[in-house]
């Protein structure tokens, strides 16, 4: 099986929650257009159907190749500290 390359989907992950906090904000058209393009971006690359499965399999994907200091299960247990004490929070809320 194929693996997304991780900056693309860190890239993608970035612009999700900026367009998220901005409609959020201020609701814009173009925007809002951005948003489901980034989204259904998201969910082809992660081969999901669901922006939530998505986000999840993206987060799981990232903290994988962090070398995975959660015993939790990954980025969907919650706050995860890496090595170098930067905190990985989960896109998913």
């Amino acid at each position: 099986m194929l693996m997304p390359d991780p900056k693309t989907v860190r890239i993608l992950l970035t612009r999700y929650a900026t367009l998220k906090i901005a409609q959020a904000e201020r609701e814009r058209a173009t925007a809002a257009r951005e948003l489901e393009d980034v989204s259904y971006t998201l969910c082809v690359l992660m081969g999901t159907t669901s922006l939530q499965d998505a986000i999840a399999k993206a987060d799981a994907l990232l903290e994988a190749g962090r070398g995975g200091t959660d015993t939790a299960g990954g980025a969907a247990g919650g706050t995860v500290v890496g090595k170098e004490g930067e905190t990985g929070l989960s896109l998913a809320v």
